[in-house]
């Protein structure tokens, strides 16, 4: 496409949906504007309204498609692929929050008939910190890597921030820690070191009719071992989770979003240089996935979450939660 103006259109209207309005109000409007947000809540459009009066609110989805150049998916999961589908008829390209979907199958159908036009958020791919970790990998600091660790825990489920979300986010059919949280960590790993493949994992639903509580799994990045624990009760911090490189050299760890750490020789952790809080990080890594945006609308390279990375992750996290 030309090099014009281009807008996101907007579908859903909770907590990532406004994230990524507000990101883009932030951008030179001469690059990147908003085309209109709908989502099937009132109370979630009454909301917007009185935060962003200016941005248009269109009556329904194929409305926010008609009037877009790219349609940003962030309703919840199961409605991701209808979406999706639409937004790819009309020749917009998609960016879907994640999951892809939760259903597999419909989602390796999707997948291999929607070509290059889209792409899911998973915002480690435009993470200054992660590019850190990247960067002392390639310089050696760890040698030949050996092992992926995996660590989150909550306080409780959902997080504190998430309440008005739980109708969804706490049942099993679209919900829980492992879609909304280990996925990012399962994308990491398999950006920096290879494929996901060879799962033998165990759940635990205690609570009927919740989303899960705790989770461990074993499985293969490329040839590394990854070890992967979650749980809920866990921790008194509302989210904490660590992600850690080993090899034979040394290791590094990605912690609580946004941290880069590198092990010294002695086996304390250092801080990288700069290191920001996740509040701090988000609207730098937010600012970066927008710029994919605009690269992949265009027809670009992007360095996006591909659709096959994202399914990938997808059905690594469902063979967890059948397990």
């Amino acid at each position: 496409m030309p090099q014009a103006t281009l807008s996101i259109g907007i579908i859903g209207a909770g907590i990532m949906g406004e994230r990524l309005l507000r990101a883009i109000l932030e951008q030179a409007p001469d690059s990147l504007r908003v085309s209109g947000i709908w989502d099937p809540a009132p109370a979630a459009m009454a909301r917007i309204a009185a935060t962003f009066p200016t941005v248009p609110q269109l009556d329904d989805a194929a409305a926010v498609i008609a009037a877009s150049d790219c349609v940003y998916i962030a309703s919840p999961p199961a409605s991701h692929l209808d979406h999706a589908r639409a937004a790819l008829a009309a020749g917009k390209s998609v960016v879907a929050e994640k999951p892809l979907a939760v259903d597999v199958t419909d989602a390796r159908t999707f997948v291999a008939s929607a070509g290059e036009r889209g792409a899911v958020n998973f915002p480690f791919a435009s993470s200054l910190a992660v590019a850190t970790l990247q960067d002392w990998v390639a310089q050696g600091e760890i040698g030949t890597v050996s092992r992926i660790t995996i660590e989150v825990a909550f306080a409780t489920w959902p997080r504190s921030w998430q309440a008005d979300a739980a109708a969804w986010l706490d049942k099993p059919a679209q919900g829980g820690f492992t879609r909304e949280v280990v996925s990012h960590f399962l994308f990491l790993s398999r950006r920096l070191v290879g494929p996901l493949h060879g799962l033998s994992a165990s759940v635990s639903f205690p609570e009927a009719g919740k989303a899960e509580r705790a989770i461990e799994a074993r499985l293969f990045a490329g040839e590394v071992p990854v070890v992967l624990k979650g749980g809920v009760g866990t921790t008194t911090k509302d989210d904490h989770n660590i992600w850690m490189l080993e090899g034979d050299k040394g290791a590094v760890r990605l912690c609580d979003w946004s941290i880069a750490e590198r092990r010294l020789p002695d086996g304390s952790w250092q801080r990288a240089p700069g290191a920001m809080s996740n509040e701090q990080a988000r609207p730098l890594a937010l600012k970066r996935q927008l710029e994919g945006v605009v690269r992949l609308t265009r027809g670009q390279p992007h360095h996006l979450a591909t659709l096959a990375e994202a399914l990938n992750v997808q059905e690594i996290v469902e063979g967890i939660l059948a397990s």
